[in-house]
């Protein structure tokens, strides 16, 4: 469906158009044009011919480094990630810099503000490493856009563009809903898309040379003939390098998942001489890369990255025309009938048993690993009534904390709960929720979930109602168990990733007018869900500054204290907080007493209004 939408718009020729352009003006890097409300931006393929070849190497380096603040919504996903051994994201070190050095550039500058000013959606392409460029481009502009809520529509669409990042920057792009914004046009025997899949060092010299002509080739094809010919058997060395890379990773991925290093990410649209099929599951990406590589040979390859302008002629014409099956082929259902037209669009012939089998399994791969995104979602729907009994039993007991005679509170009395069979019973919710909402995010990375779920205001209200009810008593067990002791406190050390994501979701959700009014009664659930790991620093602060023998440490702690006992205080004062946080025997009631009664001792201690005067406390 999406390869019929883009073959029907002037999307891709124009696109292609101006990628085409953009190559014979290497000099100034890209090229952009305003048609209506519609900003097309476009890199071009010879952005390093006196420059180092960034496809002979395969460094990665982290995203964080090298363009700080540049990528700040997939350096979040960096900041929220606490699984061991997970990657950060990643991209090739010489393609970012060609990026930035294109983002410093004034005249890109100036332009990209220009369009911003009269565009409603923006175009952004690129021919092999202006493919790149377009995606660094694409993914810095998206974070643009969403740090000024923005409604401007971002589209990427490369040409022949070689791999950019590794798994983590795909998850990231993922978690953002950013995938459906990018689509790669790859030709069916292209090299370049493929060459970052192999160890590429060995094969240096003869990189070059390859390069020089691709980008000789895109600059005028005159200009091609000037080039060194690579001789066959560098050719044939280079191919057969790719394809037994490729094939080994498709193997490996039969039983067990491997790094490679570079993942793709996005949608990918596989095109040939007899149409095109849309691909946006990663594995099956790798696995289609490596079965159409297979009926290519070394010189179609390296020519085919020159044929881009060729295929999009080609496949304006044949969204015209559809393919027809004789009568004795007919397949038994519509769904066996779309994956053999895919097949056919592909280029791969029914009748070639090595390689038809597997691309037809190939194409099949998203629709056995599950539900579509949208019956996942409302399979998810249902499950989310079923664990309402779990939450509404959590909502009661802390009804009953908050009013009981002993006045500690809902955080406290979980805290110092005893062996109680009501204890138990909410922690054990507490956990079948913490289940339920890891489920989600699993889902939702695996791209088994629409991309705007995060958007979907039932679901961003549901995650944060979530963690306002139960984040109190995953900070109440992390203490109650003595983990600060083992791991440190609990917002750099033992914070769950999922609360990460969720306060990012309802951070970017739209702000409605009523929550911007002034509160005349106290929050159901303390708005600042990590308020009481605040407090237990707090308390360790006051425990320190009485043992704390040098002047200068004594003065941050104490600096420390009046900060959190200001912040404290200001909560309270716009009633952010729910009742049990000023309840009479309150873990943070308690640390007031104290940090007022040892600053009273301390001569020279910094003076600070009394927090228990306050009408809202007493």
């Amino acid at each position: 469906m999406l390869a019929s939408f883009l073959t029907s718009t002037p999307l891709l020729s124009e696109s292609w158009r101006l990628c085409d352009l953009a190559n014979t003006m290497p000099s100034q890097g890209f090229v952009a044009e305003q048609t209506g409300s519609v900003g097309y931006l476009a890199f071009s393929g010879v952005q390093l011919v006196a420059g180092p070849d960034p496809t002979s190497a395969r460094n990665l380096e982290p995203l964080v480094t090298s363009a700080i603040g540049l990528f700040s919504p997939l350096q979040h996903q960096i900041d929220g990630e606490e699984e061991e051994g997970q990657e950060p994201v990643m991209v090739h070190a010489g393609l970012l810099r060609v990026f930035l050095s294109v983002y410093s550039n004034p005249s890109f500058q100036n332009q990209m503000l220009k369009i911003l000013e009269k565009s409603k959606s923006i175009v952004i392409s690129g021919h092999g490493i202006g493919g790149t460029t377009a995606g660094l481009c694409a993914l810095w502009l998206l974070s643009y856009l969403q740090s000024i809520s923005s409604t401007i529509s971002v589209l990427c669409i490369t040409f022949g563009s070689p791999l950019l990042g590794n798994e983590s920057l795909s998850r990231a792009i993922l978690r953002q809903g950013w995938a459906g914004n990018f689509c790669h046009v790859v030709s069916k025997h292209d090299l370049v898309p493929r060459l970052l899949f192999a160890p590429l060092a060995p094969l240096t010299p003869q990189l070059h040379s390859l390069l020089q002509f691709w980008q000789l080739s895109m600059t005028s094809p005159h200009f091609a003939l000037l080039a060194a010919k690579l001789p066959d058997e560098s050719k044939a060395e280079i191919f057969h390098t790719v394809l037994a890379s490729l094939n080994g990773l498709t193997q490996a991925e039969e039983g067990k998942k491997v790094n490679c290093g570079f993942w793709p990410f996005g949608n990918y649209f596989f095109c040939s001489e007899d149409g095109a099929i849309c691909i946006d599951n990663a594995t099956s990406i790798i696995k289609m890369m490596h079965l159409l590589l297979l009926s290519s040979s070394p010189s179609c390859s390296i020519e085919d990255h020159l044929k881009y302008g060729y295929y999009v002629r080609k496949l304006t014409l044949q969204v015209l025309t559809r393919t027809s099956f004789p009568p004795w082929e007919l397949p038994e259902s519509s769904y066996e009938a779309g994956v053999a037209l895919a097949l056919q669009s592909s280029g791969i012939a029914c009748q070639d048993e090595h390689v038809a089998p597997p691309a037809k399994a190939c194409l099949k791969l998203p629709r056995r690993t599950g539900r579509t995104p949208n019956l996942n979602c409302a399979n998810l729907a249902i499950k989310l009534s079923k664990i309402a009994p779990y939450r509404a039993e959590i909502e009661w007991y802390k009804a009953s904390c908050d009013q009981s005679d002993d006045q500690m509170g809902y955080y406290d009395s979980f805290k110092q709960r005893g062996a109680s069979k009501r204890g138990s019973k909410v922690n054990m919710n507490r956990l079948k929720l913490a289940r339920f909402w890891d489920n989600v995010i699993n889902m939702l990375e695996n791209n088994d979930l629409p991309r705007d779920f995060r958007r979907r205001a039932k679901w961003v209200n549901a995650s944060q109602f979530y963690m306002l009810l139960v984040e109190p008593l995953d900070i109440a067990e992390y203490y109650r168990t003595g983990m600060h002791r083992k791991k440190g406190h609990y917002i750099r050390h033992g914070r769950e990733r999922r609360y990460h994501i969720f306060e990012r979701w309802w951070k970017e959700r739209p702000i409605k007018e009523e929550e911007q009014k002034t509160r005349s009664k106290f929050a159901s659930s303390t708005q600042d869900t990590c308020f009481w790991a605040r407090v237990e620093e707090a308390k360790e602060w006051l425990d320190n500054v009485r043992d704390e023998s040098d002047p200068r440490n004594q003065a941050r702690l104490w600096s420390d204290l009046d900060n959190f006992a200001r912040y404290a205080s200001e909560l309270v004062e716009r009633k952010e907080v729910s009742k049990d946080v000023v309840a009479k025997n309150s873990s943070y009631c308690l640390w007031v007493r104290d940090y007022e009664e040892l600053k009273s001792q301390f001569v020279g201690a910094p003076q600070f209004p009394s927090i228990m005067d306050r009408e809202v406390v007493s």
